[in-house]
């Protein structure tokens, strides 16, 4: 667009007119809602003390006909108290009566009663006047002779005169009754025409706003509108051909610096010559090597490391591989003499005809090394700990081998073989001609073979119950709570709560077998239990086998961190056998109220 030299253009000027107009439009359509608020306002103030005058209004005809009725009844009254109350009553009413009529006719600002009236209302309170004033003198005359007892004659005439009074004070009340309600009717009918008025006048406003204000701005603006858009149009298509170049160059640049920028500063690369010359380092590598290449002149090896043996190494590598390239761990010592370790990728590139160099990027990969040292590290302690564990373990399985052995001697020795030596020494001693001792010593020898047997069956019975290998684990498992029962006098009871009935591998019963009997001679041995209960029951893949026993329990935690004693080499053994059948046992004991054991074993 072409700019006017000698001032403003036309549409510059009729905007400005438009502008005014709209603000003159507003400001009427402020000015007619202010006016017609106001305006709305004085005409309800105006109108709310038109119902509370109709309604005295009314309620001075009920208090001349209370007036009226109070004196006929007082006239006809003889008794002096009666009298007086009557007489009171009456004076009440004459003066809220005549209080209320001054109120109306005068007015009241407090009850918001108007002093000034219509011609109407004047005429008519001028009318009643009389006839108020008749029957307020005459109530009061009565009133004074009442008091006095006297003229009874004159009290008629009172009387007769009060009554002709008030018929024509209620006629003429009603008609300012009446005309209170049709002047308030008139008021409510002049609002509801005036806010008729301001609400066609306001929408006659906003008719002309719309057709000469706002249609021909719009019409303006879209104009407007559509020459800005086609300027913009022509705007950028002359300057796409120049910016579509400057941001090509743009995006090369930073493409080049983003490249570079996360060269230096995220790779450990470098570029060497064919004789191990640094051509470039990056400032990453440069500050883990704590490298200045601006103040020193070396080769790469000797960037790398002040150690003359690694740079031996890392020299002879970049002369056997330069051509093939190289990958590789390295492992070197820093100027602060810490180690290193990089995993480095050395890759030949040319950059002319017979010349080439090698591009070297490496990854600092010490704190993972140090990790699988550190990995390694536990594995080997772990290795040995296991080692240790087993070697206390099998000393302790030959241990108590070694007690068992000497527990079965013991027992054979002191319990059976002296019972055998008895019955040597009884069968000797028999005197077959004396029948009567004879016959004891066989009774006692009877009682002394029972003992024998015994001993036997107790000594044995701990070595490889026959049920085992009949009958299985359910038939050996009964038979092992019952025998014990006997021999301790303990209450040990079994249950088998699904009815398990199968027979499983003989290495895993023996092994159940164990299990549930070590738990059964823990809890009567170190738990010094008096009742016992032993449950088994299974699912589809999983046998469980409960011990509970109402001993004086333990801490498993302390338990546990005692190896080396009886009962925690014991939990040990119990958790190395349960192991070996591929099984699990849960462990959970209170002190003073028992302990229970669960083994589950998969089937």
């Amino acid at each position: 667009m072409k700019k006017n030299s000698k001032g403003p253009s036309i549409d510059t000027i009729s905007f400005k007119n438009l502008r005014r107009l709209y603000l003159f439009a507003l400001l009427t359509i402020a000015i007619t809602v202010l006016l017609s608020q106001l305006l709305i306002q004085y005409n309800l103030n105006s109108q709310l003390s038109d119902s509370r005058i109709i309604n005295i209004s009314g309620k001075q005809r009920m208090l001349s006909q209370k007036l009226t009725k109070e004196v006929l009844i007082l006239n006809f009254v003889t008794d002096t108290a009666k009298k007086n109350e009557e007489i009171n009553s009456i004076n009440e009413t004459l003066s809220l009566w005549k209080i209320t009529h001054f109120n109306l006719e005068k007015g009241n600002d407090s009850l918001g009663f108007p002093k000034e009236k219509s011609a109407t209302l004047s005429v008519l309170f001028k009318a009643i006047k009389p006839n108020f004033d008749s029957i307020v003198n005459a109530t009061t005359h009565f009133l004074e002779n009442k008091k006095l007892n006297t003229k009874k004659s004159e009290n008629q005439k009172l009387v007769q005169a009060i009554l002709e009074n008030q018929v024509i004070f209620l006629s003429k009340m009603n008609q300012i009754v009446d005309e209170y309600d049709k002047e308030a009717l008139e008021k409510v009918t002049l609002q509801s025409k005036t806010e008729y008025a301001i609400l066609i006048f306001t929408l006659l406003v906003l008719l002309l706003e719309f057709l000469f204000i706002f249609k021909p701005t719009n019409q303006k603006v879209e104009k407007l509108i559509s020459k800005l858009s086609s300027s913009e149009k022509k705007a950028l298509k002359l300057a796409y051909n120049t910016e579509i170049i400057s941001v090509i160059k743009e995006n090369s640049v930073k493409e080049l610096k983003s490249l570079n920028y996360a060269m230096e500063n995220t790779l450990l690369y470098c570029r060497v010559a064919p004789d191990g010359t640094v051509i470039h380092i990056g400032e990453k590598f440069s500050k883990l090597l704590q490298y200045n290449p601006f103040i020193s002149d070396k080769t790469f090896s000797q960037v790398l490391t002040p150690i003359e043996k690694e740079q031996i190494g890392i020299d002879r590598i970049i002369a056997e591989k330069q051509r093939s390239g190289w990958q590789g761990e390295l492992n070197i010592t820093n100027r602060n003499g810490e180690s290193i370790w990089l995993d480095l990728s050395m890759v030949p590139v040319t950059i002319k005809k017979e010349e080439s160099e090698l591009l070297i990027i490496c990854f600092d990969i010490t704190e993972r090394k140090k990790a699988e040292q550190e990995v390694e590290r536990l594995n080997t302690e772990n290795v040995n700990d296991k080692i240790n564990q087993q070697k206390i373990i099998s000393s302790k399985i030959v241990e108590n081998q070694e007690n068992e052995q000497n527990r079965i001697a013991r027992e054979i020795h002191d319990g059976i073989g002296q019972m055998l030596t008895g019955l040597k020494f009884s069968l000797e001693s028999i005197n077959l001609d004396d029948k009567e001792k004879a016959a004891q010593k066989i009774e006692y020898l009877k009682k002394l073979s029972l003992d024998i047997i015994k001993g036997v069956r107790t000594a044995t019975f701990n070595l490889m119950p026959p049920e085992l290998s009949d009958h299985g684990i359910v038939s050996s498992i009964a038979k092992l709570t019952q025998e014990l029962s006997k021999l301790t006098g303990k209450n040990i009871l079994f249950y088998n709560k699904t009815h398990f009935d199968k027979r499983l591998d003989s290495l895993i019963e023996i092994n159940i077998y164990r299990l549930t009997q070590e738990a059964i001679n823990n809890a009567l041995k170190y738990a010094e239990s008096s009742h016992i209960i032993v449950q088994m029951s299974h699912s589809n893949s999983i046998l469980s086998i409960t011990i509970d026993d109402n001993g004086k329990g333990f801490d498993i935690n302390t338990v546990e961190k005692k190896r080396n004693s009886e009962s925690g080499m014991g939990l040990l053994f119990m958790k190395e056998r349960v192991q070996y059948i591929n099984g699990r046992v849960f462990i959970n004991s209170i002190p003073g109220e028992g302990t229970r054991i669960t083994f589950n074993i998969p089937i």
